[in-house]
């Protein structure tokens, strides 16, 4: 299993939209880099929520339930899809500043390539984020 971030304004779709919906196709994703995280996102693996923009926060759990394919958005066959499923939303959201205060985090993607809206987040990374969420 692997894990991802996958960001969002929630102005577009929020976490809560999600948790309404139960399920979603994750779609206009228009960078060659996100989209290539997308095509090697695998069922089962778990994806970090992220608010972008206003007030940007990590604020939950989604995870991979169909694996890539055509961008039902757009005719242009360069641009993929993924399922996910809503899995969490957390009760302490983690706010960037606080993202960028953890030295244990200080590598992630969101902090270097911050405009990339699909990211690969490493085991470690995950597990840190996990911990803080609990409030730990």
């Amino acid at each position: 299993m692997n894990y991802w971030l996958v960001k969002s304004e929630p102005s577009t779709y929020s976490i809560d939209d999600l948790k309404k919906e139960k399920q979603t196709f994750w779609s206009g994703v228009r960078n060659y880099t996100a989209r290539n995280n997308l095509k090697a996102m695998a069922k089962g693996d778990i994806c970090i929520f992220y608010h972008s923009v206003k007030d940007p926060a990590i604020v939950g759990l989604c995870k991979v339930v169909k694996e890539h394919y055509q961008d039902p958005t757009t005719d242009e066959t360069a641009w993929v899809v993924v399922d996910v499923a809503f899995l969490e939303k957390f009760k302490k959201v983690i706010p960037l500043g606080e993202v960028k205060n953890h030295p244990k985090l200080a590598n992630m993607e969101l902090l270097r390539q911050s405009r990339l809206s699909v990211q690969k987040v490493t085991q470690e990374e995950f597990d840190y984020i996990i911990l803080l969420a609990n409030g730990k």
